[in-house]
């Protein structure tokens, strides 16, 4: 379930999704917390020409770089976006614990089917189909029609 302070952190990532738009990303933005604080968060940045530059693979590269094994285990990840497969892997491996979603992939594709944009070159998965272990909570209802019309503003035609 999806409590007070959870939305705060998914209200914090929404934030980081805006940032990583004008920045002339795509709409994605995540928390690392562990201990009940925040100790590192990130936005995608793939619009540098690095596709794999999406916020939750930077925060495991830099929770296996510093925290323990069992801190990384408690952790939790908040994120705007569920992980992609790839983000969902990563994230298992590195033995992170929850992660907490504002909008699903579900909800993605959807929006995108809507706005008749091409499929990723990645199927969309949710996160337990590739990483069944790893609790999660989402989405967020109520941060659904702020995360579409990020993704709308993402993809209008610019000129």
């Amino acid at each position: 379930m999806v409590d007070d302070a959870d939305m705060a952190c998914l209200r914090r990532c929404v934030d980081l999704a805006r940032e990583a738009l004008d920045g002339g990303n795509a709409p994605f933005g995540s928390l690392l917390v562990s201990a009940g604080r925040v100790v590192a968060e990130a936005r995608n940045e793939e619009g540098g020409g690095d596709p794999t530059r999406h916020p939750e693979l930077e925060l495991v590269h830099w929770a296996i770089a510093n925290l323990t094994s069992a801190e990384r285990a408690a952790a939790t990840v908040y994120t705007s976006g569920e992980h992609c497969p790839m983000c969902s892997a990563a994230h298992a491996w590195a033995g992170l614990g929850r992660i907490v979603y504002a909008s699903s992939a579900a909800q993605l594709t959807e929006w995108l089917g809507e706005m008749g944009i091409p499929p990723a070159p990645v199927r969309s998965l949710p996160i337990n189909e590739v990483a069944p272990g790893v609790p999660t909570e989402g989405p967020a209802p109520q941060l659904a029609g702020a995360m579409r019309e990020l993704h709308r503003l993402h993809r209008r035609p610019h000129g």
